[in-house]
């Protein structure tokens, strides 16, 4: 139970400031974008909870095998699959059915090699999500998920690369 390292130094503040912009664009991106397709006024509906902890990865630690597109949109996807059909199945009344769309989801991204953290709330918020999501039933996986995570990682494509931070090209790999 001992520590063997010490953490990690801080970050520079041109990664911090590029990073804020990034979560900042990013997360407007997504609800501007819902905002106008019409979705913004059920709930923000178009945002989840979720894409906050995406920002994290793809604008503060843009270069971590997490962040890559293929893990963001693929692990969303697949986790929020998971999530739906657990939902179909058992509702969300079951006291088995939140962990079980944590650990399914876990386990169905390490299968498909998408691991993306995130993708554990996405599979949950899939079960307690509301009516507003149980509304939505699959069309959950279309919109809010693909569409915010390929805008989302569109716009750390964009913010990424404009820095001269060598340490922010991004993509590393797209699939």
């Amino acid at each position: 139970m001992r520590s063997t390292a010490k953490p990690s130094p801080r970050s520079g503040l041109k990664h911090m400031v590029w990073s804020f912009l990034g979560g900042f664009f990013g997360i407007l991106a997504v609800e501007r974008i819902g905002f106008l397709v019409g979705l913004s006024g059920l709930d923000h509906l178009f945002l989840i909870g979720s894409f906050g902890a995406s920002a994290v990865l793809l604008y503060g630690v843009p270069m971590a095998e997490f962040s890559q597109p293929r893990n963001v949109i693929g692990g969303h996807l697949i986790s929020a699959l998971v999530g739906v059909v657990l939902y179909q199945i058992f509702g969300s009344e079951s006291i088995w059915v939140c962990p079980l769309a944590v650990s399914l989801a876990i386990f169905a991204q390490q299968f498909t090699r998408t691991v993306h953290p995130p993708g554990g709330a996405t599979a949950l918020i899939a079960v307690i999500g509301g009516d507003s999501i149980h509304q939505l039933g699959f069309l959950y996986l279309l919109f809010p998920v693909f569409a915010g995570s390929t805008i989302m990682v569109l716009v750390a494509v964009l913010v990424n690369n404009l820095s001269k931070d060598s340490n922010r090209n991004y993509p590393i790999y797209w699939w």
